[in-house]
């Protein structure tokens, strides 16, 4: 058994020991407080580098920055710093800040790590999803059905209205959500968005998407983890030969 494996067995284990009538949050836990000068900064920032305005490898210039988002440079360093934390921006001392640059290593790695703990995460949100919880699932499947017509980009907007998001928030653990959440979750998003136009996968992904929409409204747990790990086994799969495919197109250039 893989050390991932086994700790998802640990997870498994410490869950079905708890009871599960622990009260609901909601889907931003930071409530109805107005965004600091700081957030809307960081939030500005980490769009720009999600949609590539500011490309993977490039120089987070503060005085450029400072300029563009009209604001003074204390509150762009504290976003700078966030955004170090969630690995999306590196520090090199005497060289400054940069976009991160996903290399193949890391985002193999990353799904590794996605198939496991999503995989759980659909186990869990089958047991503890509310019915109201998962109606509202399957009627955010529906637009992004709608979204999808004409089109072969399934992009999906942040939080409450991406799928994987709804399903780690209801599974209702901690740890999951504190990883799959977290630096995964912008990782991802960068990922997503640089690699969204795979001819064909948009509506294979929506039809898997279903899948586990299905098996958890079922309430069949041990189904919701097989599809979703499937799922995830399946886009990673796409991006090994998407990454095999580039290198091979680099080799041919030299």
């Amino acid at each position: 058994m893989s050390t991932i494996d086994s700790s998802l067995s640990a997870i498994r284990s410490a869950d079905d020991a708890i009871a599960t009538d622990r009260p609901e949050s909601g889907p931003d836990s930071g409530g109805d407080r107005s965004a600091t000068l700081g957030d809307r900064v960081y939030e500005q920032l980490l769009n720009a580098i999600i949609t590539g305005d500011l490309p993977p490898g490039a120089k987070i210039g503060e005085v450029e920055l400072s300029r563009r988002f009209g604001v003074s440079r204390g509150p762009l360093r504290e976003a700078i710093r966030r955004l170090e934390e969630r690995r999306l921006v590196v520090y090199t001392p005497h060289v400054g800040a940069r976009v991160v640059e996903l290399s193949s290593e890391v985002l193999l790695e990353t799904f590794l790590v996605r198939e496991a703990m999503e995989g759980m995460a659909a186990r869990l949100a089958a047991q503890r999803m509310s019915d109201q919880e998962v109606g509202e699932l399957a009627d955010l499947l529906a637009d992004h059905e709608q979204v999808l017509q004409g089109t072969d980009v399934y992009y999906q907007r942040d939080h409450d209205f991406d799928f994987h998001y709804r399903i780690v928030k209801g599974a209702r653990n901690d740890l999951i959500e504190g990883i799959l959440c977290g630096d995964l979750y912008q990782l991802l998003k960068l990922y997503r968005y640089q690699h969204r136009g795979s001819p064909g996968r948009a509506n294979r992904a929506l039809l898997e998407h279903k899948r586990v929409l299905g098996a958890i409204q079922d309430r069949d747990a041990d189904l919701a983890e097989i599809l979703m790990r499937r799922h995830i086994t399946t886009a990673r799969a796409i991006l090994q030969g998407n990454l095999t495919s580039l290198s091979a197109l680099a080799d041919a250039d030299d």
